[in-house]
């Protein structure tokens, strides 16, 4: 897959092999067209609403809060995402905040490149705790 800024990941597995398996994340990386074949996809909708239900978390960075929110998952919640991209869908009962990271529960939001590091750590600290956080941040010497 070749991402939005020239990145190509290669995957370990198929959608396909993992559908039925739980984690205890799952993250969706943000870009175009990327997002959109996210969002096109109903195997993706179907492991976001599974992995929801089960109370475990879900997160999206600069265009792929747009998937969450075609998956239900962003109804009666606050969301971040890249400016623009939830307020021209309007997701019914979504509060769209604007902020670098937003935590709604077990869904994790975040606005784009400058704020993907506030975002891992947040999904650090979600996962893992305080601690983890910390521990991980120290040594990066943020201001």
């Amino acid at each position: 897959m070749r991402c939005s800024r020239g990145t190509v990941i290669v995957p370990d597995t198929s959608i396909d092999q993992v559908m039925d398996r739980d984690f205890d994340a799952v993250v969706l990386p943000g870009g175009r067209p990327g997002a959109d074949h996210l969002e096109a996809d109903e195997r993706v909708r179907k492991i976001l609403r599974h992995h929801a239900e089960a109370g475990h978390l879900t997160g999206a960075i600069c265009a792929a809060p747009k998937v969450l929110a075609a998956a239900g998952l962003l109804e009666g919640r606050r969301a971040t995402s890249y400016p623009g991209v939830l307020d021209a869908i309007r997701p019914p009962g979504t509060t769209v905040t604007g902020a670098p990271v937003e935590v709604d529960g077990k869904v994790v939001t975040s606005r784009g490149p400058g704020t993907a590091m506030d975002f891992a750590l947040t999904l650090i600290e979600q996962l893992l705790g305080p601690e983890a956080r910390k521990k991980v941040e120290e040594p990066l010497v943020r201001p």
